[in-house]
């Protein structure tokens, strides 16, 4: 981050802020150009003016003849002037209409890249900071386009101040470059500064996110406030906010060292600048006119030098943002989808040979050596105790996860060679955590993809997950806002929302379902419903269904006994359960032992 990489990195800059602005609003691109150029016109102009207005005003003769021989040129000062504040209101305008366009451009195309990141990056080290920084490139997006135009105003001036200098003395344009370096130094080193701190303190600030996010909202609520966690979370907050604002004051004291070395040193520049011009009206090497004019043109000369480095600086730091910004849309955190274009139908058979999935950063396998063949027309259940991969197991089945080792094919066709879109489309999962969408009841069946039939298909997939009750008991049916904290909106129980996720599974139609704890908020009857129906279901489609509730994989064609990331045992419930020395046998019996206890002694 030096003077010269400053210099090569401007114009690149401007070229992207207008880039931006060309992909949202081209006319208003065109328009803003073109207000600029006509300013840089009209100042250079009146600047030329201004010597011919001196030079008949201090001429011989009555005042009202020297008057007289300078209106013209005062005609085109004030002329060029007041067109020049004219534009100056329009470039402000159209700025002001650029900048939330870019924004939200930008932003748009940040979003677009994360969709294109592979689900393992959100388990990887590194990801959320490197989302973070690019998320910031994001915000200060719209700040591109303000600064490129100061930038070119005030580059305008200079151009235009600078050929005026070099007409009346070619000395002064040198003079004039010495008097701004040391502060264009001291600004360039100062962004540097800042921008490193906030590169710094990127974790520390994602987390100050995270808190303010977890203190208001809803859904932790109650907890913050039955585990009286409100003090300990801020205590939390402000420790962390402590650490952000140590590194921003040393990043403040360095820049203002840097500030008051460039001050000093410009002072010293603008103290030989004024002096050559004094020694140059003293020799007669310039006439008094001439020197009245070169005054006028030092003063815009250094105003654009001060605002090329100034606005060049912050440029600059916003550029340095835009390469996070940037490099994120390029690789996507370094996890943008590389996979094949392979179009997929429903899958009769999905086969599972020598699989090993293992977590990003992680030194062990979750899972190893899986061999298993998922088939359309069959319910297979997942089973085992917490941490024994089910879950994982599932995703690398719906393709989320690309195996480590191994191959997972479906019909033939591995699933890394497959357009990933294209494979989801045929997939429908029902996940533990489900999505509480703020969106109307019809939306949050139907994902934003209805189906052909329309509400009929929207409330046939309702039905067949007992939801149909939930839309009917609602304020406005389909139509209802699920989010109470939005005017008119409703609240569903956590039993109702995940009939309305199993309710989204049924509404895709999909030839894979997958279903992940699918009843856990259920009541018995609720429960017996989606289970009664899951063998009609499974007619014309594989099912995947992971569970810890045994009683309900009795529904099973096979069942699959997962224990620390292994298949050890696979059968049919009752082959399972007869096997005394196997895990499920055990997990089963702990299942069904439910002795009631007679009353304790002393009680009555």
């Amino acid at each position: 981050m030096t003077a010269w990489a400053m210099a090569r990195r401007l114009p690149q800059l401007i070229r992207r802020a207008l880039a931006l602005g060309w992909r949202v609003d081209r006319p208003s691109v065109v328009a803003l150009l073109a207000c600029q150029a006509v300013s840089a016109v009209l100042g250079a102009s009146g600047l030329v003016a201004t010597t011919s207005i001196i030079s008949a005003l201090v001429g011989d003769g009555p005042i009202a003849g020297r008057l007289s021989d300078a209106a013209p040129a005062i005609s085109v000062v004030a002329g060029a002037a007041a067109l020049r504040s004219g534009l100056g209101i329009a470039i402000s305008a159209l700025n002001g209409r650029l900048a939330p366009r870019i924004g939200r451009e930008a932003e748009l195309m940040l979003l677009t890249a994360a969709l294109d990141a592979e689900l393992c990056a959100y388990d990887t080290a590194g990801y959320n900071d490197r989302w973070e920084a690019a998320d910031r490139g994001a915000d200060v997006a719209p700040d591109l386009l303000g600064e490129s135009q100061t930038i070119m105003a005030a580059a305008a001036s200079l151009v235009g101040a600078a050929g005026v200098l070099a007409y009346l003395h070619p000395v002064l344009l040198p003079l004039l470059v010495l008097a701004g370096l040391p502060q264009g130094v001291a600004s360039i080193r100062a962004a540097r500064v800042h921008y490193l701190s906030s590169v710094e303190t990127n974790s520390d600030r994602r987390m100050l996110g995270m808190l303010r996010w977890y203190v208001v909202d809803k859904h932790a609520a109650d907890q913050i406030r039955s585990n009286t966690m409100g003090g300990f979370l801020l205590s939390h907050y402000r420790s962390t906010g402590a650490r952000v604002d140590r590194t921003m004051d040393r990043a403040v004291w360095k820049g203002a060292k840097a500030a008051t070395v460039g001050a000093l040193g410009g002072g010293a520049g603008s103290v030989v600048v004024w002096g050559a011009l004094v020694l140059l009206m003293a020799s007669g090497r310039i006439s008094i006119p001439s020197a009245g004019t070169a005054v006028i043109g030092l003063q815009t000369a250094t105003a654009g030098v001060r605002g090329i480095i100034g606005e060049g600086t912050r440029l600059f730091r916003t550029g340095l943002y835009l390469d996070d910004w940037s490099d994120f849309l390029e690789e996507a955190g370094g996890h943008r989808m590389a996979r094949g274009r392979k179009a997929p139908g429903d899958p009769k058979e999905i086969a599972i040979c020598a699989m090993d999935y293992r977590y990003p950063g992680s030194e062990r396998n979750t899972l190893s050596g899986i061999d298993l063949t998922v088939r359309r027309g069959e319910i297979l259940a997942l089973v085992g105790e917490n941490g024994a991969g089910k879950t994982t197991l599932s995703r690398v089945i719906s393709a989320l996860y690309l195996p480590t080792g191994g191959t997972v094919r479906w019909d033939g066709t591995d699933i890394a060679d497959i357009e990933p879109g294209a494979l989801w489309g045929r997939v429908a999962v029902v996940p533990q955590d489900f999505a509480r969408w703020p969106m109307s009841a019809r939306d949050n069946i139907h994902l934003g993809q209805p189906a052909a039939r329309g509400d009929a298909a929207v409330l046939a997939a309702a039905e067949a997950a007992g939801a149909d009750e939930v839309v009917a008991g609602l304020r406005s049916g389909l139509d209802t806002l699920l989010a109470r904290e939005w005017w008119g909106g409703e609240e569903l129980s956590g039993g109702q929302w995940q009939r309305i996720a199993i309710a989204r599974a049924f509404h895709r139609q999909a030839g894979l379902l997958v279903m992940d704890e699918p009843t856990s908020a259920l009541d018995a009857r609720a429960e017996h419903r989606i289970f009664a129906g899951l063998r009609g279901l499974a007619e014309d489609r594989a099912v995947v269904l992971v569970t810890h509730r045994l009683a309900n994989v009795a529904i099973a064609d096979r069942i699959v006994v997962l224990d620390r990331g292994r298949i050890i045992q696979q059968g049919t419930f009752a082959d399972l359960v007869a096997d005394t020395g196997g895990l499920f046998h055990e997990l089963w019996t702990l299942q069904n032992d439910r002795r009631i206890p007679g009353p304790r002694a002393g009680k009555p």
